[in-house]
């Protein structure tokens, strides 16, 4: 057994152990190898960072709505400050190491469209999520680099991958999530949705049964945009969202 192959089996350990930071350590080893991930690989990568990144990014929305609370009092909130802040810090160094990851090893190795547009928005959330944790001109920037990404991904997956590829859909859904959570524009969010999911819906049975099965189900999509309300697409993936 390789030394990859045993920080692969090492992070598949960490994650029936629900180890998560192990399984990144694991997975950041395996990237760093100059190899090109196996599509295994590649989704265990996305499923550890996607846990570290997850289990911070609840806490920040927490702790963010503490410190604006009037009622709390002055050394409460700055309690709160302190703690957002270093719950912040630890958020933007997953996320620049992942990006770094991307932009150093897995994007410039890659040879195959899925794996090129898999990259491509895994860069767009992460930048999405740097850009959910910032203000002012940082938040512009962040919000730019993740608006790129996404674009150059739904760019190529829009020449050369077809309509009901669940890798196309997670990145036209993650888009459209953008448009509506950081770019504040709803009206793209519920067109670039819905015309995924209504393009996808038109292909499916052209697919074969056992390509529906292991390639994505829709269960229901609805996307209504109003003053308070925003609903859009759910799918269910074989192995869960991407």
């Amino acid at each position: 057994m390789t030394n990859k192959d045993e920080q692969v089996e090492l992070a598949k350990l960490a994650e029936q152990a629900e180890r998560y930071t192990d399984m990144v350590a694991a997975m950041k080893r395996v990237a760093e190898s100059n190899c090109e991930l196996t599509d295994e690989e590649r989704n265990l990568l996305s499923v550890a960072y996607k846990n570290v990144v997850g289990a911070h990014r609840s806490p920040w929305r927490v702790i963010s709505t503490i410190e604006q609370r009037a009622e709390s009092s002055e050394r409460k909130r700055q309690m709160a400050k302190e703690y957002r802040e270093k719950i912040e810090s630890e958020l933007k160094d997953t996320c620049h190491d992942l990006l770094t990851l991307l932009d150093k090893y897995l994007i410039p190795k890659t040879t195959t469209t899925e794996s090129k547009v898999f990259y491509l928005k895994m860069k767009g959330d992460y930048y999405r999520y740097l850009a959910e944790i910032a203000s002012g001109v940082e938040r512009q920037k962040m919000a730019e680099e993740s608006q790129h990404a996404y674009k150059d991904g739904f760019d190529v997956a829009k020449n050369q991958m077809p309509v009901t590829h669940p890798i196309r859909l997670g990145l036209v859904l993650n888009f459209s999530v953008f448009h509506y959570e950081i770019l504040n524009e709803p009206d793209v969010a519920c067109r670039l949705a819905k015309q995924a999911f209504d393009d996808a819906l038109a292909e499916i049975d052209s697919i074969n049964e056992q390509s529906y099965r292991e390639s994505l189900l829709i269960k229901a999509y609805e996307t209504e945009v109003n003053k308070t309300t925003y609903s859009v697409a759910l799918v269910v993936f074989a192995d869960g969202l991407p």
